[in-house]
């Protein structure tokens, strides 16, 4: 089944400016990765701080897969370096509702 992540960044004030080019480095690698059907990124109108990544997966596993890689040496980016906070929701599409 498909699965909805959405990552929700608070960025730090010196990260603002950095974001949207550390953000199109990012999910480039996160666009590419097996199992990933799109991704859109949410700037908050009220909070510049405050993005929204929203991925499309055709699978947990498929998503389960991607987080596991951007935990090691090789998937780390340099989205770290400007996140003051994270917070990730996972969501199944649900076709027979």
């Amino acid at each position: 089944m498909t699965t909805i992540a959405i990552l929700e960044l608070t960025l730090t004030a010196e990260g603002v400016a950095q974001a949207p080019a550390i953000l199109t480095e990012t999910l480039e690698a996160t666009r590419s990765f097996e199992g990933n059907l799109g991704c859109e990124v949410l700037f908050d109108n009220a909070d510049e701080r405050h993005v929204s990544i929203v991925e499309r997966w055709e699978s947990v596993e498929h998503d389960d897969a991607y987080r596991a890689f951007r935990a090691t040496p090789e998937g780390a980016s340099r989205l770290g370096g400007i996140v003051a906070g994270r917070k990730l929701t996972l969501y199944t599409v649900r076709d027979d509702i």
